[in-house]
């Protein structure tokens, strides 16, 4: 029989997915506000000087390579097909295909580690800075060299994070990134006093360490493991991740090209650009991995298993309640960096050698990335769906066109910007936020299709109130914005912020938003208990 969407398992499914997004949501508040500690003291340090340039240069190629081997491409494949072997009560298939996919990948990122270390100096000069001057591809090589080192940690804490998530275990992930942060403090506290900019990358090196060291714990907690020393290629199952990888590992590398792309033009535009996006970006993204990394790692366990008992339906009714809940959570977030994007800024890094020259750059490309938060908030949680169906074509195609017109949008923007008197820079986030949206309409219109249906009537309605809210959030805020012009940067931004989360709030009470009651209902039960 099938199951509705008003049955007890269907509820509980929901209730699973919740549960699990609230635990990540608050350990990823605690890693963005150990994050923005770690933001605050390296551009009080560096401001958007050429060194700082040189090392966000640097580390792209380390994430790039990270994105590719060990990061989204491999848990897309890996956590349908490990919760299929816990599904089935299987654990020592489960086990022995996460001991042969973590041996090959930390032997295969060992491998190009040594290999773009020792090609450090051609790599920055032809691909990742081609127009800094000499002295900065020098330094940035240098960088390169050091930063290498945490490929292959979050290569093994990648996979573990995997392992862990599928078991319904959620705290010690979502706190690994905040030990990443940490490390990066304390290299700016201890060691870049004693080694500039060379003491951040080794704070980055030792901060991966952190973020694999802290899951441990977890590992040695989950029942029935073992570790078998095999690469597995003769496994059927360990060819199905790498075929399941595939599309997904070409949709990564599209979206890392992108990256790369933004770096190189970045590279040629005003000093600080590079340094200007690279933070704008890391702000917006705040609120998204709060609001959808949480939801998205939270529920493709549950789609997964969902889709393992053949409950189509009761994932299709899970879906549409996630989306519903990332819309009402995103849109006034988006909104509210749009706004206040100067006095965050201000707030968060105008000290040291970050000015308010530094202020202006960063929160115009803010204001860009800003319009396309709704976007990539739910995209993560879309392709999560189509992951768990064991579909990893399809997002990845969708992905590739996208990133492809952002590539195209990212060579025509700045010089269309240029030309009517605007920051270059902004374009690069523009191009970004209008291939994210896109994207986002055309997975939306496949996962509906493939599903034969998302509640399409109920998501609407809920994002209609969202948006009646978000209108009156954003009246608020541009008055008090008015009446408190002169004042400094705190006053205005959390004063903002209150008010327009206050005004949220009340909206959504007063319309009667159903996530609204949910939410409230959640937490009188956890006070409860």
């Amino acid at each position: 029989m099938e199951i509705s969407s008003e049955d007890g398992t269907e509820n509980n499914a929901n209730r699973q997915i919740a549960r699990g997004a609230a635990v990540v949501m608050a350990a990823f508040v605690l890693s963005n506000v150990v994050g923005l500690v770690r933001q605050i003291l390296i551009t009080g340090a560096f401001g958007t000087s050429a060194e700082i340039d040189a090392f966000y240069a640097a580390e792209k190629l380390p994430n790039i390579l990270f994105a590719l081997v060990a990061g989204g491409a491999l848990a897309s494949a890996f956590i349908p097909n490990f919760t299929e072997f816990l599904e089935k009560e299987d654990r020592k298939g489960a086990w022995h295909l996460a001991s042969a996919i973590l041996n090959l990948v930390t032997l295969g990122l060992t491998l190009i580690s040594i290999f773009a270390a020792l090609s450090a100096d051609w790599l920055v000069i032809n691909i990742l800075a081609p127009n800094f001057s000499p002295e900065q591809q020098a330094l940035t090589a240098s960088l390169l060299r050091i930063l290498l080192f945490t490929t292959v940690l979050f290569g093994a804490s990648g996979l573990l994070m995997g392992v862990l998530n599928a078991h319904q275990k959620f705290l010690l992930p979502a706190l690994a990134p905040s030990m990443y942060w940490l490390g990066m403090i304390l290299g700016v506290l201890l060691l870049v006093p004693m080694w500039g900019i060379h003491g951040l990358a080794w704070g980055a090196v030792f901060g991966a360490g952190m973020h694999l060291a802290v899951q441990l714990p977890g590992l040695l907690r989950t029942p029935a493991r073992r570790y078998v020393p095999t690469l597995g290629l003769n496994s059927p199952v360990v060819r199905k991740v790498g075929r399941l990888m595939g599309p997904r590992l070409l949709g990564v590398a599209v979206v890392q090209i992108n990256f790369l792309v933004n770096v190189i033009i970045a590279s040629g535009l005003p000093a600080g650009s590079l340094t200007a996006i690279t933070i704008a970006f890391m702000v917006m993204t705040m609120p998204q991995v709060v609001i959808a990394q949480a939801i998205a790692i939270a529920a493709l366990p549950t789609f997964s298993a969902q889709v393992a008992r053949g409950d189509i339906a009761g994932m299709r009714t899970s879906l549409a309640a996630t989306l519903r809940g990332i819309i009402f959570l995103a849109l006034p977030a988006s909104l509210g960096l749009i706004l206040l994007r100067f006095p965050i800024t201000a707030l968060l890094f105008e000290r040291g050698e970050f000015s308010a020259a530094s202020t202006e750059i960063v929160a115009w490309a803010l204001l860009w990335y800003s319009l396309g938060l709704v976007g990539h908030s739910v995209v993560e949680i879309v392709s999560r769906a189509f992951y768990a169906l064991h579909d990893t074509k399809t997002p990845v195609l969708v992905g590739v066109v996208a990133m492809g017109l952002n590539v195209a949008l990212s060579l025509t923007l700045p010089g269309w910007f240029v030309s009517i008197g605007w920051l270059p820079h902004g374009g690069l986030a523009l191009a970004n936020t209008i291939a994210t949206t896109l994207e986002m309409v055309v997975l939306i219109m496949l996962i509906r299709r493939k599903l034969g249906g998302l509640d399409g009537r109920r998501i609407s309605i809920s994002s209609a109130q969202a948006g009646l809210a978000t209108l009156a959030l954003s009246l608020g805020v541009l008055y008090w914005l008015g009446v408190s012009t002169g004042q400094a940067a705190w006053i205005v931004a959390i004063g903002g912020i209150l008010i327009g989360g206050g005004i949220y709030a009340l909206m959504v009470s007063l319309l009667r938003v159903p996530e609204v009651r949910e939410l409230w209902g959640y937490m009188r039960r956890k006070l409860g208990r």
